[in-house]
């Protein structure tokens, strides 16, 4: 009974591993954790299972308030509206370019339809925007079946972070050449040397990993 049960075996949810993450990731930022720390903690917020995984990954952090299990209403409502969000980032991730084509192929056979002197003319960009748009059509109901906002979601989240990855190891290379750890122009070797020796020591943490299909 989940009454008889305490608070650390209750399973978690979606949405409580990422106030976990985001926690994490005000501590980054506050100089708390370094990279190596909050990618290990990262990973762990979003494997946790329980209230317990997740709050021992705060315990050592002053400013972070433990993940309070929100009533099952609550929790629904919140999930809906984080899964509706997902779909329209996904939404508009298939749609923008036909949208912005439509606007675009609009514009032009209104300026000609101004400019010609036939009453009416056949609004020719129903040839490229028809076909497109059905196999877009066709392209949303599969997506929306097999889980794809998620899965975009989870992709841009990675490239994000491979992004961040860059920029971190750009401000290591120019730290070490300023210091003389590394000639100006290092070759491809010393560079690659560099990072292992820096993703050992924990100044560097390891490039995120894709995240994995669940299918």
């Amino acid at each position: 009974m989940v009454e008889d049960m305490g608070r650390e075996q209750m399973r978690a949810a979606d949405a409580d591993r990422q106030q976990v993450a985001d926690q994490l990731r005000a501590a980054l930022e506050e100089g708390r954790l370094d990279l190596a720390e909050f990618d290990e903690r990262l990973r762990d917020a979003y494997a946790a299972k329980t209230y317990g995984d997740l709050d021992r990954l705060l315990t050592d952090l002053p400013n972070a308030a433990p993940v309070v299990p929100a009533p099952p209403q609550a929790a629904s409502l919140e999930a809906i509206g984080q899964r509706d969000g997902l779909t329209r980032a996904w939404l508009g991730h298939v749609w923008g370019p036909w949208s912005k084509a439509l606007a675009f192929f609009t514009l032009i056979w209104a300026l000609g339809w101004i400019f010609s002197s036939e009453p009416v003319v056949f609004y020719w960009p129903v040839w490229i925007l028809g076909p497109w748009g059905v196999v877009l059509l066709v392209r949303t109901v599969g997506g929306l079946g097999s889980g794809e906002p998620r899965k975009h979601a989870l992709e841009a989240e990675h490239r994000r972070r491979l992004r961040e990855h860059r920029y971190e190891r750009k401000m290591l290379y120019r730290q070490a050449i300023a210091t003389g750890e590394l000639p100006m122009n290092p070759s491809k070797q010393q560079r690659k040397a560099f990072i292992a020796e820096a993703v050992a020591r924990g100044d560097l943490a390891p490039k995120p990993r894709k995240p994995a299909d669940e299918g």
